[in-house]
């Protein structure tokens, strides 16, 4: 089988490996269809990911068919699933809270071990979700990319009639958007770049901001009469964006921050304090997959234009570049590994 391996920083290459078998009796075999580049498969690809090992078959965001399933599976040959690209210990304090996703024994599909980016997948049961037939391969490699949206919005306790201001209409930024808007909340999206901004118009957010243009704390002030943003989510993770997040948001507000910049910030605590605010990190997902693959199946979200560029296994690393040449504009770029 092919698969698609980041052998070291800077280095990409198809090769080809033998197709994993199953060996106990809750795997399931999967025939990968589609697989999503992530911005964090980038930083994989340039160094820049402190958790990756090389050399590492990348992907997390995979779909595909399954094609054998042991008896203690769950599904069913012919079955269309999602992969939940993460696995945990089920003893340590966080797993115990039911926060999988920091467990100190965390893997990541395509960082930690091998991920989908390779014709066939052999996991456990538990990291594999059944999904409706009808969706289509490509509109089904977004639901891992809006399980982190998900995740941001259950780490601000959204709720209707929140005022919630997100930073970044990237794919993240979207996904948050639209699981925002499912819980009832105002939105509010903030950006540097036109095109993005009319894009996330185009699928509900109420209001938008040019930050370029505008200033974010007056025109959030405008728009809540000087209330401020109820939750505000920081999907552009700079040291600034995080500063200006803790100053926009309401007295009893929520700040969710999902960046990994290690640069401190220069928040005094009066900031917190006199707010009674809550700061929350956000990283990966916790049982957020059922819940997104419902919207999926119901068909409740928008996403029409979701999908940038869809490339064969064997222009890898053309899609790669072109990722790199047009990060301001990409959504979303697919590996169609049904193709060569």
């Amino acid at each position: 089988m092919k698969v698609g391996l980041v052998e070291k920083p800077g280095s990409l290459r198809v090769m080809e490996r033998e197709a994993p078998k199953i060996q106990k009796p809750d795997d399931v075999l999967i025939a990968v269809k589609r697989v999503g580049i992530c911005g964090s498969d980038m930083h994989i690809f340039h160094g820049k990911n402190p958790f990756a090992t090389y050399p590492r078959v990348w992907g997390h965001e995979f779909v595909g068919e399954v094609i054998e399933a042991g008896a203690e599976a769950g599904v069913a040959v012919g079955d269309h699933v999602v992969a939940e690209p993460i696995s945990y210990c089920g003893t340590c304090y966080a797993c115990k809270q039911g926060r999988g996703n920091v467990c100190t024994q965390l893997k990541v599909l395509g960082v930690h071990v091998d991920g989908g980016c390779q014709q066939f997948v052999v996991l456990p049961s538990k990291q594999v979700h059944k999904i409706a037939a009808d969706i289509p391969w490509d509109t089904a490699c977004l639901i891992e990319p809006f399980t982190i949206g998900a995740q941001s919005c259950l780490r601000g306790a959204v709720r209707p009639g929140d005022v919630v201001l997100i930073y970044g209409a990237g794919t993240i930024g979207l996904t948050i958007l639209q699981n925002a808007k499912l819980a009832g909340a105002i939105t509010i999206i903030t950006d540097l770049v036109d095109d993005k901004l009319a894009f996330a118009a185009s699928i509900g957010a109420d209001y938008t901001i040019n930050a370029k243009n505008e200033n974010t704390y007056d025109r959030v002030m405008e728009i809540t009469n000087g209330m401020g943003a109820n939750v505000t989510i920081d999907a552009v993770c700079t040291k600034q964006s995080f500063e200006d997040a803790v100053k926009v948001t309401s007295a009893a507000g929520r700040v969710v921050e999902m960046s990994f910049n290690e640069t401190p910030s220069n928040i005094a605590a009066f900031e917190l304090t006199k707010k009674e605010l809550d700061v929350r990190g956000s990283r990966l997902q916790t049982n957020r997959f059922p819940t997104v693959i419902d919207a999926f199946n119901q068909h409740q979200l928008k996403l029409d234009g979701f999908i940038t560029a869809i490339y064969p296994i064997s222009r890898m690393e053309e899609a790669f570049a072109y990722v790199d040449a047009n990060g301001a504009t990409v959504r979303k770029v697919l590996i169609d590994m049904e193709t060569e």
